[in-house]
């Protein structure tokens, strides 16, 4: 049995505990808060340590996916959970371009991490004000040949497309070790 440990990251409400519940054959293992501001909620939930789940691909193969929380504070985590990663995911909400500036951080970050392979899913496309991924591609100045597909993190399709990309990325690499 081969097992293969994927990270999920990106911006604060990009969407990576949808991507990750969307596909997971178990319950989301998830360490969300409510957002205060000390003394009330402000908005729904973040992220504060990862969400974890996981995919059977086949009888050979499972996917361990790991999602990163989201906001600067708690990007102490990100490190911790690259350890180990043989492939990385970067969601970006294309529908809200001031965060494109810090996918792109996050995503410098993870390569410093680790060489290893990615996509950049670009979530958010059945939003009508949602960015083309060749925009986004441009916008994110990745090189020409970096993957950047189009998601929908609440559609398991979708989801699994993205997923299976990286995943033919992750055993191109090691064919070529």
């Amino acid at each position: 049995m081969q097992t293969v440990k994927v990270v999920v990251t990106g911006p604060f409400n990009a969407g990576k505990t949808e991507f990750i519940s969307s596909i997971s054959e178990i319950d989301v293992v998830s360490t969300d808060q409510k957002i205060t501001d000390g003394s009330r909620v402000v908005k729904g939930q973040t992220t504060v340590a990862m969400d974890y789940g996981r995919i059977t691909v086949d009888k050979d193969l499972i996917l361990y996916l790991f999602g990163t929380p989201g906001q600067k504070r708690f990007d102490f985590m990100w490190d911790i959970l690259a350890e180990g990663m043989l492939g990385f995911v970067v969601l970006v909400d294309s529908a809200r371009p001031e965060t494109f500036r810090e996918a792109k951080m996050i995503l410098d970050r993870f390569r410093r991490y680790s060489p290893t392979p990615y996509v950049i899913a670009a979530n958010k496309q059945d939003h009508e004000d949602a960015w083309p991924t060749d925009d986004l591609k441009i916008a994110l100045r990745v090189a020409s040949d970096a993957k950047v597909l189009a998601c929908v993190a609440t559609d398991r399709e979708s989801v699994k497309t993205v997923l299976l990309e990286l995943l033919y990325a992750i055993l191109d690499s090691m064919e070529e070790e």
